[in-house]
């Protein structure tokens, strides 16, 4: 992220779109392909906006299903994207990619003549989102690997070791955090972790206790 773009006015109210498992970390990236109709109509929207709102959705995770009929309710904490890329299909899909700006807490849900949710956003706590992050020290980039091998080893998966520790600090706790299956809840622990350096010790907690408890523990 630029300085210039660090220093951007956030949205008071975003569109959200809530996806179980999906989970926009500051910095990620996330592809999406949006068919439902709502959502296509969010994601047009967001292209059109002026200004704090242009090309922003946030992406956030429902608790559960809505009961009689209602909407879900929503995670208190999401992540703010920038669409990076757009494009439409000839079967009426749109391709797009989020890059996370911002985590946001949920305020007030807004009243809508939209076909899509939105919410009042809260940011802060979270400043640090739009800087780049203190490496981790030797010790918690450490652990993260050695947790890594054996979690791949009881899926009977592999990785490229060479790329794995030649990834920078950030890239490889938001790519981890952000592909590995873990539960929607623990998704949702890793996005509200405050530091890098807490989100990567959890990635391996959650890691080592899915490798040792194995088979029935993996989901």
């Amino acid at each position: 992220m630029s300085e210039s773009e660090a220093f951007e006015p956030l949205p008071a109210a975003v569109p959200v779109f809530p996806l179980t498992g999906a989970v926009l970390f500051p910095r990620g990236a996330l592809p999406l392909n949006i068919f439902e109709p709502r959502y296509l109509a969010m994601v047009r929207d967001a292209m059109a906006a002026s200004g704090a709102a242009h090309r922003v959705i946030g992406m956030i995770q429902p608790k559960g299903g809505g009961k009689n009929g209602a909407p879900p309710a929503l995670y208190k904490v999401g992540c703010l994207g920038r669409i990076s890329d757009y494009r439409e299909t000839d079967d009426g899909r749109i391709l797009i990619a989020l890059v996370g700006i911002s985590r946001f807490r949920v305020g007030a849900e807004l009243e809508r003549d939209t076909l899509y949710r939105q919410v009042m956003t809260d940011y802060h706590g979270f400043a640090d989102d739009r800087h780049e992050p203190a490496p981790l020290d030797a010790a918690t980039r450490a652990g993260l690997e050695e947790a890594l091998r054996p979690y791949l080893d009881a899926r009977g998966l592999a990785a490229d070791w060479e790329a794995v520790q030649s990834a920078d600090d950030e890239a490889l706790v938001t790519t981890l955090a952000s592909v590995l299956p873990f539960e929607p809840a623990e998704k949702q622990a890793l996005l509200e972790t405050i530091t890098l350096a807490e989100r990567a010790q959890t990635l391996s907690a959650l890691m080592s206790f899915a490798a040792s408890s194995g088979p029935s523990g993996l989901q």
